[in-house]
């Protein structure tokens, strides 16, 4: 900021994200009607090829909702409210929970006890083979849930206990209105969506250690587009308050430093070379022992 003080200027809502969220939700209402007379097989296939990608993208929408990029820190509960709106089509309750646990990533970024995006120790032991890192891979959404009950489990808050209610009523009222196949549709592109999915790529792409002493690493493909720049990694941990939309824009203010930074083109070859590196596990990762006081969400 020293270098290139414009950059503050970047430090604002991103008002278009309401409008992007609220057409996402309307195009998986509409995918809902649409699937609730398909044959089974085509309830399958368009829950991964279509429900999978705005569910995955409809997370990381959440998480920018989760830095108050909808509507600024100046109105957060806003934000809170409109996460909840944001979680309806994933059918399971999920933004007020990932808010709480992803300030701590950044607050603690590897810090033992406190971030949950740390796998347990299980997972290091286990999933150490080939055929079991794919299992996790495509699994990842159960851990990504369960994890947080395990490493650092937090009092459940209101706004947890409304985000829950809310969620439920969502669902009935979809199956009332067009049935199981509908609920299908919606919870198993939620699942596929965050498991074995080029999407998912970015869930190892961004912090484990493919070169040693690399902590955090950026992603400069296509993939942006349906992910709200959230391969801009290094720039998001340096300016979290910036919405995902102007993170190139910070790319391209301070190229000094960040061109030079180990990168990936490709979320794809990330899970293959994940799987494939004898070297590479759910234990490459940055863990840090927290020193004095520890303040979480």
């Amino acid at each position: 900021l020293a270098k290139h003080p414009e950059i503050k200027a970047l430090m604002k809502p991103d008002y278009n994200l309401i409008w992007v969220v609220v057409l996402m939700v309307l195009a998986q209402l509409t995918a809902f009607y649409l699937v609730k007379d398909l044959d089974w097989k085509w309830v399958v296939f368009w829950a991964y090829v279509f429900g999978s990608c705005i569910s995955h993208s409809m997370t990381l929408a959440i998480h920018e909702i989760s830095h108050n990029s909808a509507f600024g820190n100046c109105k957060a509960m806003w934000n809170r409210w409109f996460g909840i709106f944001a979680n309806l089509p994933l059918g399971l309750p999920y933004s007020i929970s990932f808010k709480r646990y992803h300030m701590d990533h950044h607050r603690y970024l590897g810090g033992d006890g406190i971030d949950v995006d740390i796998p347990t120790n299980f997972e290091g032991w286990f999933f150490c083979t080939r055929f079991r890192k794919f299992i996790w891979i495509v699994l990842q959404p159960f851990f990504y849930a369960i994890r947080p009950l395990c490493i650092n489990p937090k009092p459940i808050s209101r706004l947890e206990i409304i985000n829950l209610l809310a969620q439920l009523t969502f669902d009935v009222v979809i199956y009332y209105l067009w049935g199981v196949k509908s609920i299908f549709y919606m919870l198993a592109g939620s699942v596929l969506g965050l498991g074995l999915h080029p999407i998912s790529g970015h869930f190892i792409a961004e912090h484990y250690m493919f070169l040693k002493g690399h902590e955090t690493y950026s992603y400069y493909g296509p993939l942006n587009l349906l992910t709200f720049n959230v391969g801009y990694h290094n720039e998001h941990h340096d300016f979290p308050n910036i919405p995902g939309k102007s993170l190139p824009l910070v790319k391209k203010i301070a190229a000094e430093y960040y061109d030079n930074l180990p990168q990936y083109n490709s979320w794809i070859k990330v899970l293959y070379d994940f799987v494939m590196d004898d070297t590479i596990s759910p234990y490459s990762r940055m863990k840090r022992q927290l020193k004095g006081e520890v303040k979480q969400d």
